[in-house]
């Protein structure tokens, strides 16, 4: 496996994530019910990364949770004969709110799917949305993201990998060539 490309620097990240960042704001008319879930790992990051834009832009923060969707996963047996389950921090009540689910890459839609059934469990939201900061195609199911920092085609012998400071030591989102 090469590195084949970086498509976003950190400074390209961070301009993403404001422009998401209004725009959730303008779908949502302001920040009243609103919430963000970031999808373990890089999700919850990046979930906290936008609340920060909202707060700059508001003087307001949303309320922040993170989502593990572990045992939601179709690909569950899979990945692992013991996977880690991590734990879902969500110290507040969904039910009513207008939900943004914030996840990394969005590819076949699976992960998407379990953090759905994964939500569900927890409550009725008002509305779910999806905020991604790449959207690489390549769906299995019907899903598609409200809000995404960059569209990236992309061929099945690639993958795109998105470092993040918090987790990586550096921001970035490359193209990995198998």
């Amino acid at each position: 496996m090469k590195e084949k490309a970086q498509l976003l620097d950190k400074d390209t990240i961070s301009r993403s994530l404001m422009r998401i960042a209004h725009e959730i704001l303008e779908k949502n008319k302001g920040i009243q019910d609103l919430c963000l879930l970031g999808i373990r790992n890089r999700g919850a990051h990046l979930a906290k990364r936008l609340a920060d834009c909202i707060q700059q832009i508001e003087n307001a923060s949303p309320l922040v949770g993170i989502l593990d969707i572990t045992l939601y996963r179709d690909d569950l047996t899979l990945i692992a004969t013991q996977p880690v389950v991590h734990k879902t921090e969500i110290d507040f009540d969904i039910s009513g709110k207008n939900v943004v689910l914030v996840d990394d890459v969005l590819y076949t839609g699976r992960t998407i799917r379990a953090a759905l059934d994964a939500l569900i469990d927890l409550g009725r939201p008002k509305t779910i949305q999806l905020a991604v900061l790449i959207d690489r195609g390549h769906r299995e199911l019907p899903i598609r993201a409200d809000f995404v920092g960059k569209n990236i085609p992309t061929a099945k012998n690639e993958t795109v990998d998105v470092r993040l400071e918090e987790v990586d030591g550096k921001d970035e989102v490359v193209i990995i060539e198998k």
